[in-house]
């Protein structure tokens, strides 16, 4: 095979020759090194995936129950204001003692002695003192939960606040179990249904999300405590209804 030289090489400079032979057509690199070649890479999976998203509700009662009762006391001295309101804390809390609720589910939230200023006479003048006092209590035991806001009245809380149902801890947890087993269940049903109405082979579950986890707010009873309060003679009375628990969970199947 002959070659010839050939003058395009002085165009384009010592870095490239080009040689014309029979038959072919080289291009020879001398010191530019390798010449990169680019190219699109494309990924494909073997199998797609199917997604489907299952719903539940559960619906149970609290079982746990919370209230605040305090005292609020005006006196013409701190000493006698802050005596009258521990006095009637400590009654208060011997009381629920007694009644067998737990020392740890008794708490004061609440102390606040300040005093009271006069400004009638266009200067500042104390006017005595003011001490608000409050406990926050809580039950499992729903028996004690009516008899412990009205021995309070009785004692002499002046200050009975909005009564909080909610799911203790060991509660809430079962709940969720329940409710992520159905939401689940109900997940699964739909992929069957809708992929055999559509001809689709489903494989093994590849991932599973819990998309959303819905606990509702404590719930308040307040009409029925305030009306306690206001009158000994009627019995406080306050239910703690139902709540509901909401769960969506997404299945991505794999297809065939």
């Amino acid at each position: 095979m002959t070659c010839f030289p050939n003058p395009i090489s002085k165009l384009l400079g010592a870095g490239l020759t080009v040689a014309v032979c029979t038959g072919a057509f080289f291009l020879v690199a001398r010191s530019l090194g390798p010449i990169p070649v680019y190219m699109n890479q494309i990924t494909t999976n073997k199998y797609g995936t199917f997604d489907v998203t299952g719903t539940s509700s559960v619906t149970t009662t609290p079982d746990k129950a919370s209230f605040s009762v305090g005292v609020s006391f005006n006196e013409s001295t701190a000493k006698s204001a802050q005596e009258k309101a521990d006095k009637a804390i400590a009654s208060i809390t011997k009381e629920y003692l007694d009644m067998g609720i737990e020392k740890k589910d008794i708490k004061t939230i609440n102390y606040s002695l300040y005093p009271n200023y006069d400004y009638s006479n266009g200067s500042r003048a104390t006017n005595g003192y003011s001490v608000n006092a409050t406990l926050q209590v809580s039950v499992t035991d729903f028996a004690l939960l009516n008899t412990a806001i009205d021995k309070a009245t009785a004692i002499g809380a002046n200050q009975i606040n909005a009564v909080q149902f909610s799911l203790s801890d060991t509660k809430r947890k079962e709940v969720e179990k329940e409710a992520r087993e159905l939401a689940v269940a109900d997940a699964k049903d739909r992929a069957e249904s809708l992929a055999g109405t559509a001809g689709i082979r489903l494989g093994k579950v590849m991932n599973i999300i819990e998309t959303n986890l819905s606990f509702p707010r404590p719930m308040y009873e307040m009409a029925k405590v305030m009306t306690a309060s206001e009158d000994s003679s009627v019995q406080t009375q306050v239910e703690p209804g139902t709540t509901t628990v909401n769960m969506s969970i997404m299945l991505s199947y794999e297809t065939k």
